[in-house]
């Protein structure tokens, strides 16, 4: 057998398994989830809910429990992360293939960031949760701009801020806890865990929706986190004690209440993080078994209706059940871009080790008549 002949067909078989690792691992749109106990990324197939790898690995450029995941003007992905001030960041990663690029913006009393948000001035907007502020950077270098907003202890105010989003009109709607940062902590005083809205013009803001009834299968405490808006304009809010909440968007009054007890106990074994749509108005949230290592799962509905919508072989909303894949999740983003997942440690060497082997089982069966 001719030498060149040996070596294409080594190369053609090293070429075919690669191609059917790459398509076994990709999706043509995909959910990203931020794992808090992880500190890594991981992606998870949007049509099928299968678990496809690591986007970003575990301490990709100091990430430490990523919080809030957004896709930015430029196509790159910011993560918040960090616990203290040294380590809190808004970290930038390319977002078609989860490279580190650099440290966006720190600093200027940014403690614990929770949300993010690219504003309609092109600026990002940060929530400050440890020291009860929003601030604003360059959206195009990250420099520090200003204090957008600060918390001032009273009911209404910034206290214990976490998801951003900017509406159609320019307005900013902001989720509170309720909380008050002490010297580092949260502290929950009895203030109501509210959604703000802000005039981006004059930094002033209204309380768009007022604290509501705690959850059946909560422990009696609401604690307002992620925002999403659905396809008809109306406003989705998840509470992380349980429920996600629909509010009609021009008058903040209560549409409908998704249930989000998937682990079927009262009070909820499971705490709920942020929220995304994705392909045909459906809408995917995460959870976590504070009973089961903080695994968490994924939960789906229909962004319309309100109905669950289970993957085969589960009940109520579960898209995908509870895993350990999923550590503590808070963060989920869509994209309807196909995105690869980080190989595996050791599967380039051993696609490449196959093939050599191949190649030489070919050489050594037919030496004789090699020229």
């Amino acid at each position: 057998m001719n030498k060149n002949l040996v070596v294409f067909q080594a190369a053609v078989v090293i070429g075919t398994f690669s191609t059917v690792c790459l398509e076994a691992s990709s999706a043509n749109a995909t959910l990203l989830v931020g794992n808090t106990m992880g500190n890594n990324i991981v992606l998870f197939d949007e049509q099928n809910g299968k678990f496809l790898g690591n986007f970003i690995t575990p301490g990709s450029g100091g990430l430490i429990a990523p919080d809030d995941i957004n896709f930015g003007p430029d196509g790159n992905i910011y993560v918040s992360s960090g616990y203290t001030p040294d380590t809190s960041a808004i970290l930038r990663y390319d977002g078609k293939t989860g490279k580190f690029i650099d440290v966006f913006a720190s600093g200027d009393g940014l403690f614990r960031p929770y949300g993010t948000a690219f504003g309609p001035d092109g600026n990002l907007y940060v929530s400050s949760f440890l020291t009860d502020k929003i601030l604003r950077y360059n959206g195009t270098t990250g420099a520090f701009i200003d204090i957008f907003a600060s918390g001032n202890g009273q009911p209404g105010g910034l206290n214990g801020p976490d998801d951003l989003l900017f509406g159609a009109d320019g307005s900013l709607y902001v989720t509170t806890q309720g909380s008050i940062a002490v010297n580092g902590q949260p502290t929950f005083p009895g203030l109501p865990s509210q959604v703000l809205r802000f005039d981006l013009a004059t930094k002033t803001s209204t309380v768009f929706i007022d604290q509501p009834t705690p959850s059946p299968d909560s422990f009696g405490f609401v604690s307002f986190l992620g925002l999403a808006f659905g396809p008809d304009g109306d406003l989705f809010v998840s509470d992380f004690a349980n429920d996600i909440r629909r509010y009609e968007l021009t008058t903040g009054n209560l549409v409908d209440i998704l249930s989000t007890n998937y682990t079927g106990t009262i009070p909820s074994n499971n705490f709920i993080g942020n929220l995304t749509f994705g392909l045909n108005d459906t809408l995917y949230t995460v959870g976590f078994d504070f009973t089961n290592n903080n695994f968490g799962a994924i939960l789906r509905y229909d962004g319309v209706t309100g109905n669950p919508l289970p993957s085969p072989g589960n009940s109520s909303a579960i898209f995908v059940p509870t895993n350990s894949k999923l550590l503590r999740p808070i963060g989920i983003t869509y994209t309807a871009e196909k995105l690869t997942p980080v190989p595996e440690p050791g599967t380039t060497a051993g696609l490449l080790t196959l093939g050599a082997l191949f190649s030489a089982s070919l050489i050594k069966r037919q030496g004789k008549n090699v020229s």
